[in-house]
């Protein structure tokens, strides 16, 4: 269940309210008792757990391994003599 925030436009008070997508927001004001409450646009906070697409591929710290060298001298990665 998501997070809403709320903040009432006659005492200013915020809160943040546990409560399902489809349940009517809230109005009436825990602190003043005033139906003045308005629900707040907010950033949605969340965190990818596990080792699923995100940790393998997108998620940052760790670069791609380099590739193996040629083994023929030419790239100037290598010392020319191939391993056999």
């Amino acid at each position: 269940m998501p997070i809403y925030e709320y903040s009432c436009t006659a005492c200013g008070h915020e809160l943040e309210a546990l409560q399902k997508m489809s349940d009517d927001p809230l109005i009436t004001c825990p602190a003043c008792s005033q139906e003045t409450l308005k629900k707040l646009i907010s950033a949605a906070g969340f965190h990818l757990k596990g080792s699923g697409w995100y940790a393998t591929d997108f998620k940052g710290g760790q670069s791609k391994p380099e590739p193996p060298a040629c083994g023929t001298g030419q790239c100037g990665a290598c010392t020319g003599t191939p391993d056999v």
